[in-house]
């Protein structure tokens, strides 16, 4: 087992794309640690440059205390598992998880040894004799994971690991990889693009935009504390509702924010959580609820808080709908931080999870009200107010 740590690592391609910028960051013995953010933030070269599989352009990489800029992969004693598996084809199982051990030099007793307790831990005793094309997707993985378990290593590096499997397997074989490291104790780095495999797995979370670090803590914080509009936006699903508002005060001396000229009262929980918030008062923020701070509320929209929407778009889950709904606001998208659409648009489409029921359809009109407990307030660039 090993600590590793990033020195403020860049790193920056011969055409000029910086992949990676000033990253910072410690990683416990132990540690599950899952990177995850939008195509080309730069986790998978997260990845990479942590396996010598590529040279980082300024900073230092520190596995187990040792700096191993100028390491080969072979000395830096970690192990990969890919997205596409890279089991050799014409291998039977046994002979892809005796590969590596050959090329370390580990006595054939030894090798056998760590073959059986690798296949035993990850149920492949019954397909050691088989070649990977007879074995299904899951075993395919769980093979490819055998071959990096085999080599002992010190850190535990897996790209994207699961995006080849169909959903239910997805939910089986992260369910076995999280245990399996826990009961193993191996620092592993994991790289996603899915945010509810970084949040069932991790112990924490390093979300990436464009080769910078934006918050890294562990899943619950990251909800529930995002540091900035685009982690709030990026985590979650269905996505925050982020749109553009100012604040304000009623005449009673509540703090509200505008929706598209109706006034939502500020719930004074969060007004207590957003330090300073008074200097925000009258200047343009960004606000965010989630789907689920919305409601249903009866058929008079008369109490406080409470929207009259029109149903433009409906996705029924069972136990649950997802509906879609016009809103007389400005909301941006947090991949690029601006206003949907034209940039001019003031009428924007939010959404809410609501209860099932028959009562909701295309152009239904619903009352539902906002809890505001459940705001999220972030200044014009998009930092978090209480920050």
């Amino acid at each position: 087992m090993a600590t590793v740590e990033f020195d403020r690592v860049f790193k920056t391609y011969k055409n000029g794309y910086r992949a990676l910028k000033n990253l910072c960051l410690n990683i416990e013995d132990g540690e599950f640690l899952v990177f995850v953010g939008p195509s080309g933030c730069g986790k998978s070269t997260v990845l990479r440059t942590l396996a010598g599989l590529e040279d980082i352009t300024a900073g230092k990489l520190i596995i187990g205390g040792d700096v191993v800029n100028n390491k080969t992969p072979q000395q830096r004693n970690i192990a990969m598992v890919f997205q596409n598996y890279a089991l050799y084809p014409h291998m039977t199982v046994r002979q892809n998880l005796e590969f590596p051990l050959r090329m370390m030099n580990v006595p054939p007793e030894e090798r056998q040894l760590r073959i059986q307790k690798a296949a035993h831990k990850l149920e492949l005793t019954q397909q050691l004799n088989k070649k990977p094309k007879q074995l299904s997707g899951g075993q395919q993985q769980r093979a490819a994971m055998g071959r990096a378990i085999v080599r002992n290593p010190a850190v535990f590096l897996m790209d994207e690991p699961l995006s080849n499997l169909d959903a239910k397997m997805r939910v089986q074989i992260r369910t076995e990889i999280a245990q399996l490291q826990k009961e193993m104790g191996t620092t592993t780095v994991y790289v996603t693009h899915d945010q509810i495999e970084a949040m069932t797995m991790g112990d924490r979370v390093a979300v990436l935009r464009a080769g910078e670090l934006q918050q890294i803590t562990n899943p619950q914080e990251l909800y529930d504390n995002p540091a900035n509009a685009f982690v709030a936006g990026f985590i979650g699903s269905p996505a925050m509702n982020i749109f553009h508002s100012q604040l304000q005060k009623t005449q009673s001396g509540s703090f509200s924010i505008d929706f598209g000229g109706q006034p939502l009262i500020i719930d004074p929980a969060t007004v207590d959580k957003y330090h300073h918030l008074g200097l925000y008062l009258n200047l343009p923020i960004l606000a965010g609820l989630r789907p689920e701070a919305f409601f249903l509320v009866g058929e008079s929209c008369s109490q406080p808080n409470c929207l009259e929407v029109e149903v433009d778009a409906v996705e029924a889950l069972g136990h649950e709908m997802i509906v879609y709904f016009k809103a007389p606001v400005s909301r941006i998208e947090v991949e690029d931080n601006v206003t949907n659409g034209n940039g001019e648009e003031d009428n924007s489409t939010l959404i809410t999870r609501v209860p099932s029921s028959p009562d909701i359809y295309l152009g239904a009109k619903l009352n539902l009200g906002v809890d505001t407990s459940k705001l999220y307030l972030f200044n014009a660039d998009g930092k978090a107010i209480r920050d």
